[in-house]
């Protein structure tokens, strides 16, 4: 009998290697075409991403460990400023709406005393653009909500930094201001002995370099500036005037605003800056600053922590001129108004210039005693006080403004006595942090058991 011979498999095993060449084949073409969209595709969001930030001038990041230095990200804050949008957003808010309306660059514009200057400004037509870096000195989303507020009245606020010279040489080359209101700085006296370098950043350096931009600038601005009650420092001559020397400091904080002082006379002897200093008298009011006292005291009363009440070393009350910010606007404003034109051009001074400064003060010290009185009257609940000595910090017992040059010069008069100004302070206090329900409960709750 036959054998039967093998199946012959030599054409299924090679319609198998030609099935799997092709399919082969047809996965190499698939991933370079992939790879060629994904390219593609890469290439047209990077070019998106670019074509964004250009006509946009995004927030910078803050860094919360480094106060008053701002993260610039992956480009400078002249790169984010570049773009058509963003210059318009700078034209547009800096632009006056009145005849012979000012055009203002206001520093610290997200600040307590900034923002407010900076919506009175606005609302009389005049133009006015902030800037601000939201340092972390205190809470910073205090700053971006006003920030907010100012943006519902049409003030674009630039977020960055003072000592960014190329910043500010581009804001200059958009727009011909008019004058400058630099109220930016690093506050607080006791803060300084935490960190001092700070202070030396934002109220020296920053100052200068804001004054060699505004010194090459075409035409020169007049300035307005802030300085400080602190600078009286030691001086036991009251009420405080001009006329008194400043010259003993008691705090680092103080020492840098005397050195601004000096630094003024400096650009207005040499290059013609019109300049006008400012010394506040401890302003409180409505979106004010957190680390002041009366602020914490309203929010350690009515979460029933305890408070210091400092006396002098032989025991003496401690004693402020609270002025309220309405009346601090009021002499912003004039002087302001009443600025000569700088008389340099191009960093050439052609002729003397105006150099003033000013108290601005409420002319009537209360000690902080009658202010924790008061609060304990409009928040109805008692605070719970530990009188201690005034630590060596810096501070100083006692403050009291003249204020006659600034009434002779401009009209400045302070018209809100402290008990009003509180009143309107925890206002706007309960209902900024929505509280306003505890504390009428708290009230209701007083009122049943007396």
């Amino acid at each position: 009998m036959a054998s039967s011979s093998p199946p012959d498999f030599s054409k299924t095993t090679k319609l198998e290697r030609y099935n799997s060449y092709i399919r082969k084949v047809n996965s190499t073409k698939l991933i370079a075409a992939s790879s060629k969209l994904l390219f593609r595709v890469t290439l047209l969001v990077a070019l998106l991403l670019i074509l964004f930030f250009t006509l946009n001038y995004p927030p910078l990041s803050e860094n919360p460990h480094h106060i008053h230095h701002t993260t610039h990200n992956l480009f400078s804050s002249a790169f984010y400023g570049s773009g058509a949008g963003w210059e318009k957003k700078v034209r547009h808010s800096a632009t006056p709406r009145r005849p012979n309306g000012l055009s203002v660059l206001v520093t610290g514009a997200a600040g307590f005393v900034g923002s407010h200057c900076s919506l009175a400004l606005k609302k009389r037509g005049d133009g006015v653009l902030g800037l601000d870096n939201f340092n972390s000195y205190y809470d910073p989303s205090l700053k971006r909500a006003r920030r907010d507020l100012l943006t519902k009245h049409q003030i674009f606020v630039v977020e960055g930094d003072l000592n960014d010279a190329e910043l500010l040489e581009k804001l200059f080359d958009i727009v011909p201001f008019t004058h400058i209101l630099h109220l930016a700085a690093q506050a607080g006296v006791r803060y300084a002995m935490q960190n001092p370098l700070s202070y030396i950043k934002s109220n020296i350096a920053g100052f200068v370099n804001l004054l060699e931009v505004a010194k090459n600038a075409d035409p020169q601005p007049a300035i307005v500036w802030a300085s400080s009650s602190s600078v009286y420092g030691l001086n036991k001559n009251v009420p405080f005037s001009e006329e008194h020397r400043t010259d003993q400091p008691a705090s680092l904080y103080a020492a840098t605003k005397k050195a601004g002082e000096e630094i003024a006379h400096t650009y207005n002897h040499i290059y013609g800056l019109s300049l006008t200093g400012l010394r506040f008298f401890t302003v409180y009011g409505p979106w004010g600053r957190p680390d002041m006292a009366y602020f914490f005291f309203t929010k350690d009363i009515l979460q029933g922590k305890g408070i210091n009440l400092y006396v002098t070393q032989d025991d003496k009350e401690v004693a402020r001129d609270f002025t309220y910010i309405d009346d601090i606007v009021k002499g912003c404003v004039g002087a302001l108004d009443t600025a000569e034109k700088s008389t340099g051009s191009g960093g050439k001074k052609r002729a003397p210039a105006q150099l003033r400064v000013y108290n601005l003060g409420n002319t009537s010290p209360v000690s902080v005693g009658k202010l924790v009185s008061i609060l304990e009257g409009l928040l109805n609940v008692k605070a719970k006080k530990h009188v201690i000595k005034m630590p060596r910090n810096g501070d100083v017992p006692y403050t009291h403004a003249n204020v006659s040059l600034a009434y002779k010069d401009f009209g400045y008069q302070p018209t809100t006595d402290l008990s009003t100004g509180l009143r309107k302070f925890v206002k706007w206090y309960l209902s900024y942090y929505g509280i306003q329900s505890k504390v009428k409960k708290e009230i209701d709750a007083t009122n049943e058991h007396t």
